[in-house]
């Protein structure tokens, strides 16, 4: 059963409240889905600990419910 990109937003935002989450399904199929996260909680962490902190935000769907998904995350930019 494919995972719906509200849910995906869900459980990103349930981790990381102040995260800006914008969810693209590029398939149309509810499996390959590109999400873009932005949170201040990614200031000062590489990319990796970046996705990283959104894989655990998703705890495990990754690769299973949810077969591909391709990550944008940055900190919001500062004026």
């Amino acid at each position: 059963m494919p995972m719906e990109a509200s849910e995906i937003e869900r459980m990103i935002k349930t981790a990381l409240p102040d995260a800006e989450v914008f969810i693209t399904d590029l398939a149309g199929d509810g499996d390959h889905y590109r999400a873009q996260v932005i949170s201040e909680a990614f200031r000062g962490k590489s990319r990796i600990q970046q996705h990283q902190m959104v894989y655990a935000a998703l705890g495990g769907h990754v690769g299973g419910v949810l077969h591909a998904l391709a990550l944008e995350t940055a900190p919001p930019e500062t004026a």
